[in-house]
């Protein structure tokens, strides 16, 4: 017999939340086992409990999933459409389109966003305590003087939301590749950025606070996980 599972662990992976996101759930008395109201703490056996979610019984048969893809700028990171702009979903196979979003780039920025059914991973890569690095390739309208890249390196820059660290290495042309380079004439400002942070916008905030502006934004790494090789509206399947 399958060794028993917690109840919170179960849902955050069928409904594509957080652990404590499940528990309020059961706190509030939606989840039925076998017909009774589920308690904080329980554990279920997915092969013999029937699992009841606002009068929905949940299927546990299927298997986790988890795919990169390289977002073009122009691409929302959203369900909805807006303004006729073409969302996330519009460039992947239908198969995909239930799986959800871990994290967000906005409209403007391109790269590596991962999206999957395991709303746990999700958590954890996205909540700020697991500090999760992420890796950027940022050109900018001007040169970054050295002051104000120590300035953000070493002791951060203070915006509405808090402060904001990042660090920063001045990248040669050679060192890039011309796949990642969005606007092949200004490469000679591209500079790599990683922030464990993710607050809205905090990139372009962050050098806007200094009196720069960001002209492209490109994530190659998002933990453990890099954009490669990945073309442009491509995707791929990832491992946990």
């Amino acid at each position: 017999m399958a060794e028993p599972e917690r109840l919170n662990k179960f849902l955050a992976f069928e409904l594509g939340v957080s652990r404590r996101q499940a528990d309020d759930l059961i706190a509030a008395g939606k989840i039925l086992i076998n017909g009774k109201i589920a308690q904080l703490g329980a554990r279920v056996n997915l092969k013999a409990d029937k699992i009841v979610v606002d009068d929905k019984t949940i299927d546990s048969t299927k298997t986790k999933q988890l795919i990169a893809v390289n977002k073009p700028v122009g691409v929302t990171c959203s369900r909805a459409h807006q303004a006729g702009d073409q969302t996330i979903y519009d460039i992947l196979p239908e198969r995909f389109h239930a799986l959800k979003l871990v994290g967000r780039l906005d409209k403007d920025s391109s790269g590596l966003i991962l999206l999957t059914n395991d709303g746990q991973f999700a958590f954890e890569m996205t909540h700020p305590k697991f500090q999760k690095n992420k890796t950027y390739l940022v050109t900018l309208d001007q040169p970054l003087e050295p002051l104000h890249q120590q300035m953000i390196s070493d002791f951060g820059i203070n915006l509405a939301d808090g402060r904001s660290q990042m660090a920063i290495t001045k990248l040669e042309a050679s060192e890039v590749k011309a796949s990642d380079i969005i606007y092949p004439s200004i490469k000679s400002q591209i500079y790599q950025v990683q922030i464990s942070q993710g607050r809205n916008r905090q990139i372009r905030r962050t050098f806007a606070a200094l009196g720069y502006t960001v002209t492209s934004l490109h994530r190659t790494h998002f933990g453990k996980y890099f954009i490669s090789n990945l073309a442009e509206k491509h995707w791929r399947e990832e491992q946990f």
